[in-house]
């Protein structure tokens, strides 16, 4: 049975809307907190889902503390666990240590695991979202809690499967090195944009950064980076394939 979080950082899910042939629903385990959208309520089976996939994540690191530890790339062997080897890859790419990539490599195994039994499913686990969709979507974009949302990214109908994540130093429980109110990172791959996230952010210690941030974002296309949002100190900044639209 799923359990319930009731953080108040993420208060913010209040104005999630489903469609309405959508049911929203809420899935915990340990400290996985995802919201869902998806067509029928599957919060069981998707709970006995990240169990085993945070048993795997959780068996690997009790052999190999490192992976949990380290801030920088860490090498594992093809034999690891596909979800340990893919949140490898991303902190690679990115230069940070494959933890920045534990959110969306939950977030996405659960949105692929579940996306025969329910073709339109969005999974988002702490301001990471992976998103399987078959219509038009907005993604708000959160950088001040107490304001509220009032930018969103617009994604067309055709661009599905794709992930937003973000990482900021004023918001949540995540480990920020920098300064930045919120970068947000528009992938294919949720791993990937959530290590893209943490390794941009930690770039961003204040408003004369962000030409070098999106300068580096750039850099990240090869790999996979296809928009980012970056805010701090009042300023914005934006490059890629980014749609924004104000929010009601």
């Amino acid at each position: 049975m799923a359990g319930r979080h009731l953080s108040t950082d993420r208060a913010y899910r209040r104005a999630v809307r489903p469609g309405e042939d959508e049911v929203r629903f809420q899935v915990a385990v340990e400290q996985t907190d995802l919201l869902v959208v998806a067509e029928k309520d599957l919060r069981d089976e998707i709970a006995s889902f990240v169990s085993r996939a945070r048993g795997e994540i959780k068996n690997w690191i009790m052999f190999y503390p490192e992976f949990a530890e380290s801030l920088v790339p860490v090498a594992v062997p093809e034999s690891a666990p596909d979800i340990v080897r893919a949140m490898a890859d991303a902190g690679r790419a990115c230069g940070v240590g494959p933890m920045a990539a534990v959110a969306g490599a939950i977030a996405q195994a659960v949105g692929d695991a579940f996306a025969a039994q329910s073709p339109n499913i969005l999974v988002e686990n702490g301001g990471d979202t992976y998103l399987r969709s078959t219509r038009e979507r907005v993604v708000a974009l959160l950088a001040e809690p107490e304001s509220g949302a009032t930018i969103g990214l617009r994604i067309e109908a055709g661009a599905f499967p794709l992930a937003v994540c973000a990482s900021s130093s004023t918001i949540g429980h995540s480990l920020s090195l920098g300064a930045g109110d919120l970068v947000a990172v528009r992938a294919r791959d949720a791993r990937f944009a959530d290590a893209a996230a943490t390794a941009l952010c930690n770039e961003l210690k204040g408003r004369a950064d962000l030409d070098r941030v999106l300068k580096r974002a750039r850099e990240l296309a090869a790999d996979g980076l296809d928009g980012i949002f970056a805010q701090c100190g009042g300023k914005v900044a934006a490059w890629g394939d980014l749609e924004l639209v104000a929010l009601d």
